[in-house]
């Protein structure tokens, strides 16, 4: 299937569930079509805290009918795509119909997560910068045998990561805003779920069990 539209919302983010209804990962727009296309899935709608389950063409019948307003949920409140044929609203949560399994819930240790723990404030300065402009630092440095671990790794600013240079915080006399540390779920979920966008996934994703993997 040939899906046409913006980049944004072919690149909008889905929550994915197993069919046990738990949270397994997140796709872009693109991979959750191909997989309600090929009938390995259904869309959930969350209105009120009440579920309602869509195959494809219910999906492609209620799109059209919110454009119509002869449907309940709001245009604006979706990213949408253009086809050849009609326009389909991104669904924001999908169910798979024949997977199980649980994700391993084992955050990824990388620069996205790193970045997103911290929330792309500088652990030195305490300021906010754009990725371009930040980097990864080792509290105890790489030279004094310090690890690439959750631990000891911080978002740093191009400045403080100079002043420090090849030394520990104390002997740099510099002193972190915050203590690093392994979360226990994916960063960049904390960071959606601060958006109302994606309000629908809170009620899938249990805080003190599941770590949801980008992929």
């Amino acid at each position: 299937m040939q899906i046409d539209g913006q980049a944004s919302a072919l690149n909008s983010h889905v929550l994915v569930l197993n069919k046990l209804w738990m949270a397994i990962r997140v796709v872009d727009a693109r991979r959750a079509f191909t997989m309600l296309f090929k009938d390995l899935a259904e869309v959930i709608r969350v209105d009120d805290g009440s579920f309602a389950a869509y195959d494809f063409d219910n999906w492609a019948d209620a799109s059209a009918a919110a454009h119509l307003a002869t449907d309940s949920f709001a245009p604006h409140e979706y990213e949408w795509v253009q086809t050849v044929r009609m326009q389909l609203a991104v669904p924001k949560v999908i169910r798979l119909l024949g997977y199980e399994k649980l994700p391993r819930q084992q955050v990824k240790l990388n620069r996205r997560n790193i970045f997103a723990r911290d929330r792309n404030l500088c652990q030195y300065c305490g300021r906010h910068f754009g990725t371009s402009e930040l980097s990864l630092d080792h509290v105890v440095p790489r030279s004094q045998q310090g690890l690439s671990t959750w631990t000891n790794l911080v978002c740093c600013c191009v400045r403080c990561n100079a002043k420090k240079g090849g030394r520990t915080p104390l002997q740099a006399h510099m002193k972190l805003i915050t203590t690093p540390r392994q979360p226990r779920r994916n960063p960049v979920i904390g960071l959606r779920l601060g958006n109302d966008k994606y309000a629908s996934w809170k009620q899938f994703l249990d805080q003190a069990y599941w770590s949801v993997e980008l992929k």
